[in-house]
């Protein structure tokens, strides 16, 4: 069974556009480090991600990273962490959308995507209307180019239109 392992970004984004659930929807369980469940819990995330870490559901596995590795001090704890811990498993999906820690996990050879392709699989599971989410997402501080929100938009229209 394959284990998810998240950081910080694709929870708080999905969070705050109300998609979190698709998470257990699609994988059942995602584990995260302790760097992480900080993150969602520091003052300086927003509040109702700080409210949805204290009482996180139990579908949510909060393990202990396995120390600091010193070919990712580029990156922040949170994305260091989860690629540490996604490491150590041999089926993972590491969900990730800072461009430095998706490369660094390719060149790993751990396979991942971000919060887009989260809402991309649950647009085509039919777990939510792909459409509002990305405008909601947009709503957000969520940086993503303008072809490639355009691309998903087209991909999704062709879907309804096969009748998928």
């Amino acid at each position: 069974m394959t284990v998810v392992v998240a950081d910080t970004s694709p929870i708080n984004y999905l969070i705050l556009i109300g998609e979190i659930g698709v998470l257990q929807q699609l994988y059942h369980r995602v584990v995260i480090p302790e760097e992480v469940f900080s993150e969602l819990m520091d003052t300086g995330a927003p509040p109702e991600v700080r409210e949805w870490a204290t009482q996180h559901p139990d579908w949510i596995e909060i393990r202990k990273s396995p120390g600091r590795d010193a070919a990712l001090t580029d990156l922040d704890a949170g994305e260091a962490s989860a690629i540490a811990l996604a490491a150590l498993e041999t089926d993972v999906l590491l969900l990730i959308d800072e461009s430095a820690g998706r490369l660094e996990a390719s060149r790993r050879g751990i396979p991942n995507t971000g919060t887009l392709g989260v809402l991309r699989r649950a647009a085509m599971e039919h777990l939510v209307d792909l459409p509002s989410a990305l405008n909601r997402l947009l709503a957000t501080n969520f940086r993503v180019s303008k072809p490639l929100v355009a691309d998903l938009l087209a991909e999704a229209a062709d879907r309804k239109r096969q009748g998928d």
